[in-house]
């Protein structure tokens, strides 16, 4: 049983899944690293200095531990995270996963329906082709 769940593993998408799970991962932590340290400063400074990790509305005040508040700055940080690892995930897939090219297809003269190549009649208005 243990070797037939290894050959699953290693002939199955299954591997190729836990190392994506793995490198989106850490992909995930650098990205939160570049939006919180690296984008969000410059875009403060030119709104006018803020800070967006710190951006919130209070609800009830209180020292740090019992204050409720709703922190959209640290919403946008990572909505910006997100949109980067999106970006850099559909340049990673745009690169690996080429559309194959089309089949030829044999044009029928009535129809105009594409057929395949080796089809004597056609599929769409049953003419002979």
């Amino acid at each position: 049983m243990l070797s037939e769940f290894r050959a699953f593993l290693l002939k199955t998408n299954a591997l190729a899944l836990a190392i994506g799970v793995i490198i989106g991962g850490a992909l995930g932590t650098v990205v939160t690293s570049l939006v919180n340290d690296i984008i969000m400063p410059p875009v403060g400074l030119v709104l006018g200095g803020i800070d967006f990790a710190a951006q919130k509305w209070v609800l009830k005040a209180g020292d740090a531990e019992t204050e409720i508040a709703i922190r959209y700055g640290t919403f946008i940080n990572a909505i910006i995270a997100f949109i980067v690892i999106a970006f850099v995930v559909w340049q990673i897939s745009k690169s690996f996963i080429k559309e194959p090219p089309p089949a030829e297809a044999k044009t029928c003269p009535f129809c105009k329906e594409a057929n395949a190549v080796d089809a004597t009649k056609c599929r769409a208005c049953a003419s002979a082709i």
